[in-house]
């Protein structure tokens, strides 16, 4: 009998990382929760620039994931995620006081709401954070090239301004590729708050040519009035002569830093809360405990496995309460476009003013519809297209008019 012994060998099987899925309505927005998740996490391994070189402004990652066995009902088998100027845009959320978890926690703690859009849709669709503090708008490739020819301008113009704007604030923009067709997506800070109901809107170009609500618009439950509207309702923006003068003071260098840029047709929105209404708080309609659309999962055929290699591990469990009850303090985490009336003011109000769809160039096509509309209503009308200095220059003229 042999004195050796048999050793037996231990087969041991690794242990993965758990996956996280992102369950949505629909598959595009399960991947918009997945890459969101994967950006923010390698993110989190690149270090912060001192300054943005000009390949900053030029520079995307791309993510493709390829896996015929996985789930099909929490995620498409085959999808890209593209980010666009990744560095840029982490910058601009830090200059606009967003920290990547809050962003990471609001696009992907659950699926964001299909929503009315504010301004004009052009075919757009768009979508709210379920916190309320970010919205997603779905672009045109012509929109994605504008926000690239300007990006470089637009990240200079927020640094001289300390952000102090009331331009849109971009925080991150992708394009999402499934079975070959591609979606551009937008994500921007919500300007109403999360926690204020919003009793009349108002979207405001300076021109009172066919700018009134139409009857549908009328028939919806937050109708967006125009121009002729906030005239005949005999609605102003008493604020006080401090807060007047620096708000026109935002408003006239943002409209002359877009008009620099050949940029116009965008809007000034004005929403309007009613500090008297009894419908006063917003809390009551945050669903905190909606079904919870991202799970931690151990399936063998979770997106990683394909040719992305890009396992992301969940995060730790996060308790998500509404924001605090409105007590009569703006925050602004959560009212950071809002202003309080005057004291003068009839009504306790508190106003939300931003300046919106900023990225049509007056090029050929413009120059053609001011042409168009010049035979129609006559060389003094106050048509919506004219030229971007002009345009500035009439949209401030009616601001002043309606602030006090």
């Amino acid at each position: 009998m042999s004195g050796s012994t048999k050793q037996k060998k231990k087969h041991l099987k690794a242990v993965r990382p758990k996956l996280r899925l992102f369950r949505a309505k629909e598959p595009l927005f399960s991947v918009f929760m997945w890459g969101i998740n994967h950006s923010i996490s390698e993110l989190s391994h690149v270090n912060i620039p001192v300054m943005l070189m000009p390949d900053d402004f030029k520079a995307y990652t791309k993510t493709r994931v390829d896996n015929h066995m996985f789930n099909k009902e929490n995620m498409p088998s085959h999808f890209k995620f593209k980010e666009y100027c990744p560095i840029v845009f982490r910058n601009l959320r830090e200059r606009f006081g967003i920290d990547d978890e809050i962003y990471l926690l609001s696009l992907t703690k659950n699926c964001p709401l299909d929503t009315e859009p504010v301004g004009r849709s052009g075919g757009s669709r768009a979508l709210v954070s379920y916190d309320k503090k970010l919205f997603i708008k779905t672009m045109q490739k012509e929109q994605v090239a504008e926000m690239h020819r300007i990006l470089k301008e637009y990240h200079q113009y927020i640094v001289e301004r300390h952000a102090d704007t009331l331009l849109p604030q971009y925080l991150g923009m992708y394009r999402i590729t499934i079975n070959d067709s591609e979606t551009y997506l937008l994500v921007v800070r919500n300007v109403f708050s999360p926690r204020l109901k919003i009793h009349r809107k108002y979207d405001l170009k300076g021109s009172t040519v066919a700018r009134q609500a139409s009857d549908k618009e009328r028939a919806k439950g937050l109708p967006t009035y125009k121009d002729n509207d906030f005239l005949s309702n005999g609605q102003l923006i008493q604020v006080g002569e401090e807060k007047r003068k620096k708000l026109m003071e935002m408003i006239q260098a943002d409209t002359e830093f877009l008009s620099s840029l050949h940029l116009m047709d965008y809007s000034l929105l004005v929403g309007i809360h009613d500090c008297t209404a009894t419908d006063h708080d917003c809390n009551d309609s945050f669903d905190n405990d909606v079904d919870n659309d991202v799970d931690d999962d151990e399936d063998e055929d979770s997106p990683g496995s394909g040719n992305a290699s890009v396992p992301t591990p969940p995060d730790s469990p996060v308790v998500v309460s509404p924001p605090p009850i409105f007590t009569g303090s703006l925050d602004p985490a959560f009212e950071h476009f809002g202003i309080k009336c005057s004291d003068q003011c009839p009504r306790a109000e508190i106003y939300f003013v931003a300046l919106i769809d900023i990225l049509t160039h007056y090029g050929v096509k413009k120059r053609t519809a001011q042409a168009a509309k010049t035979v129609k209503h006559g060389a003094g009308a106050e048509i919506s297209t004219v030229k971007p200095d002009q345009y500035a220059r009439r949209l401030l003229e009616f601001v002043e008019k309606i602030i006090e």
